[in-house]
């Protein structure tokens, strides 16, 4: 290809709003970098940083003596019986996320303003601002959990502001400010309104050479060749030990003149080797890809955007990724005001952020979405007795992080009845376990707990003798004519099929019995339209203007439904896309469009849709995204699933298939992409171009899989360890293939409310 991708993006100016700030974290802390060296603002996130609400002390609804009375008016006909099945309470909304503060740095005789130049570089978590002499970067650490930051070139007044906009009334903020023989030490301890709980953070401020004198509620230093900040934050109840942390903040000194230098290589060793698992080229012209994040934005159609959207979306992916998995907007705000909380919402945004995570080895993130699964499985449980009086566990379709209750629900959208969030939390865990080859006893635990679930639930049976999922709930859509607590929303009998059948694998002992359950659900019922129905029971009626395609999870991010496996199906489906309307225009609804047209091998709604992003001007000069055009609404949801989306639309696996190249835009007629994993245990390069392509893949386990091309299918025999290479003709785009057919591959052995 041409040169290299860019790896980073640049302005030749500071971000005047927040969301134009660079961005840097490491799963835990965050920090968005605003690149001006004469008045520099870094605001600090955490992802414990929660407000309390009053939805700390909230539970789920009992409504489980209820339960069979709903179900027999459902069944019976009455198509709104579930409108009242609540507990009367009004919508509570999960503890709504915050910054902490901002670090703020300004020069008290600023430097000239012309030659000023920020950046992001990806391969190291590095933001850098240089104007004239003076300059800043910053990191934060993967290995030592702390914000890193070193300013240079003239004389600094330094101090820590809570001041933030939607800051609330009733802070309670101190703050602390003495000299050490380091320099300085500052620190801001916040206590919310009414509550025992609380944050502190604390900056540790090391000067090599000069002088600082304290000017409360900061200082300022004078005549240093250098000046090192260190920050952390903790959230607590009672005091925070801000002399013990300001010792453990000391230590990461090494008595050198450069300890920024000795940190950077102890958090490179662990960001850099996981951001360059996964690249994508697409042979993008030189001169576009030097240009500013902010100019190339408005090239929506030029591959140099697509490569660095690629390259922010794994890296804004990776940084947000540790404690806690990415939020609504990842690990970054400045606003106290925090759209829809903040949230994690799973049932959409979350889980289109981790899709990609496995396939673009990023273990980091399907980690940090392991944790909080099994940090929140008793609350799952409580949820299942609560509302259904069931074992097992059923996942809330919000949570702030802490609490994985079910609280946050209406009548209008009763987010209490649905029952397939456990299995789309899972998904990326099963698939990460399908690329090692080890089975992850935390996901085995999770699986087991929704298989119970359905074993309690699914009690009810139509005519035909199938189980009956009533209530039924289609996120966040309703049928034309009922309640939206319905009766079996494709959604979840795709959901219970698929936990029940993949728990089995994981848990042989109950294998017949919860395979024998799967088997009892209905099949999926195909419209008037000729559309896969969002609800399989007769007579409910479809709305499709929604932005949400839950009704089509059996396509993506399941292999329920496949142009090869079940044609009839897929072309149902196909159909259900092309009627689905974009609503109110959200990101994620584009992008999911998108992932499904690729699973179902049609590129041009493939690109149609991601392009409505791209021409949408849903990206922030960060390169961070929004939820809606225009930039309205900063959110996480594109800017961390387009990675997943090309990655689609290139290759797509599962334990025993290949697909090559399903989906490719007309707007990359060639390209790299390097170092994908594949769910039966292959690392893969492919480089496709309009004379052919070229695939090499690197198993890890010995087997046969089907290889699947635009010509066909055929077997693949791998061995574990011996590179295979793979070479095609010309691509032609065809729609999706009949079964196996002959293909022109030849293999030669290598050389080794609105809601979001």
């Amino acid at each position: 290809m041409s040169g290299t991708p860019v790896h980073g993006t640049w302005e030749p100016a500071p971000a005047a709003r927040w969301e134009d700030a660079f961005l840097s974290g490491n799963g835990h802390h965050g920090a968005l970098v605003s690149g001006d060296p004469n008045d520099e603002r870094v605001v600090v996130t955490h992802h414990t940083l929660v407000r309390p609400n009053g939805a700390e002390h909230a539970r789920p609804p009992r409504l489980a003596a209820r339960l069979t009375a709903v179900q027999d008016r459902l069944t019976a006909g009455d198509l709104t019986a579930a409108d009242g099945f609540t507990d009367g309470r009004p919508l509570q909304w999960v503890q709504p996320f915050h910054p902490a503060f901002r670090i703020r740095l300004r020069r008290p005789a600023p430097s000239a303003s012309d030659g000023h130049h920020r950046a992001v570089d990806f391969t190291t978590g590095e933001v850098t601002a240089v104007r004239a002499g003076t300059g800043s970067r910053l990191f934060v650490s993967r290995a030592d959990d702390v914000v890193v930051q070193e300013v240079t070139g003239g004389d600094l007044d330094i101090r820590l502001d809570h001041r933030l906009p939607g800051v609330p009334h009733g802070l309670r903020v101190g703050q602390g400010t003495l000299l050490t023989p380091e320099g300085a030490l500052l620190s801001l301890r916040a206590r919310y309104p009414a509550s025992d709980r609380a944050y502190t953070g604390v900056t540790l401020v090391a000067t090599f050479g000069g002088r600082t004198e304290l000017i409360p509620p900061g200082v300022r230093v004078t005549g240093a060749r250098s000046v090192l900040l260190l920050t952390r934050v903790r959230r607590h109840t009672g005091e925070a030990d801000v002399v013990a942390e300001a010792r453990r903040l000391r230590d990461l000194l090494d008595g050198t003149e450069r300890p920024y230098d000795s940190l950077l290589t102890r958090h490179l060793a662990r960001h850099r080797t996981a951001y360059l698992r996964v690249t994508l080229d697409l042979g993008a012209d030189p001169a576009e890809r030097a240009l500013p994040g902010s100019e190339l934005l408005r090239r929506p159609h030029s591959p140099a955007l697509l490569e660095r959207l690629f390259a922010a979306g794994r890296y804004h992916l990776l940084s947000s990724s540790g404690l806690l998995p990415p939020r609504l907007t990842g690990l970054w705000t400045g606003d106290w005001d925090t759209a829809w909380s903040g949230a994690f919402t799973t049932n959409a945004n979350l889980n289109l952020q981790t899709a990609a995570a496995p396939a673009a080895a990023l273990p980091e993130v399907t980690e940090s979405l392991a944790a909080l699964v099994e940090r929140q499985l008793p609350d799952w449980r409580a949820n299942a007795r609560a509302v259904f009086g069931t074992r097992g566990a059923v996942a809330p379709s919000h949570t702030d992080g802490e609490s994985g209750l079910t609280y946050h629900f209406s009548r209008e959208h009763p987010l209490h009845l649905w029952t397939a969030g456990a299995d789309w939390l899972l998904k990326p865990l099963v698939d990460h376990d399908e690329i090692r080859g080890v089975r992850d006893p935390r996901t085995a635990a999770a699986l087991a707990e929704a298989a119970l679930f359905y074993e309690d639930f699914l009690t009810r049976t139509d005519a035909a003798g199938h189980v009956v999922v009533v209530p039924s709930y289609s996120p966040e859509n309703r049928p034309a004519n009922g309640g939206p607590g319905a009766i079996n929303a494709a959604m979840d009998l795709s959901a219970a099929r698929h936990t029940l059948t993949t728990a089995a694998r994981y848990h042989p002992a109950h294998a017949v019995r919860w395979r024998a359950l799967a088997d009892r659900l209905p099949p999926h019922r195909i419209n008037a339209d000729g559309a896969l129905a969002e609800w399989a029971w007769p007579g409910l009626d479809d709305r499709y203007d929604h932005r949400h395609l839950s009704h089509l999870y059996g396509v993506w991010p399941l292999e329920e439904i496949t142009p090869y496996d079940t044609p009839e199906l897929a072309a149902a489906a196909h159909r259900a896309l092309a009627l689905r309307g974009t609503e109110n225009d959200s990101a994620h609804g584009h992008l999911h469009h998108a992932l499904v047209a690729a699973r179902l091998g049609d590129a041009g709604r493939a690109a149609g849709a991601l392009h409505r992003v791209l021409d949408g001007d849903f990206f922030h000069a960060s390169l961070m995204s929004a939820h809606y055009p225009r930039r309205d609404v900063y959110n996480a949801d594109a800017a961390h699933a387009l990675p997943g989306v090309l990655i689609e639309m290139l290759v797509q696996s599962t334990p025993h298939r290949l697909v090559l190249l399903p989906a490719v835009p007309d707007t990359c007629p060639g390209g790299e992409l390097r170092g994908v994993r594949t769910r039966f245990g292959a690392e893969l390069d492919l480089a496709w171009g309009p004379d052919g392509a070229r695939a090499v893949l690197r198993p890890h386990r010995t087997l046969r899989v089907e290889l699947r091309t635009s010509s066909g299918a055929e077997p693949l025999h791998l061995v574990a360890g011996e590179e295979r290479v793979l070479t095609l003709g010309t691509r032609r785009p065809t729609p999706p293939p009949p079964p196996m057919e002959g293909t022109p591959w030849q293999h030669a052995p290598g050389p080794g409310s609105p809601r979001p």
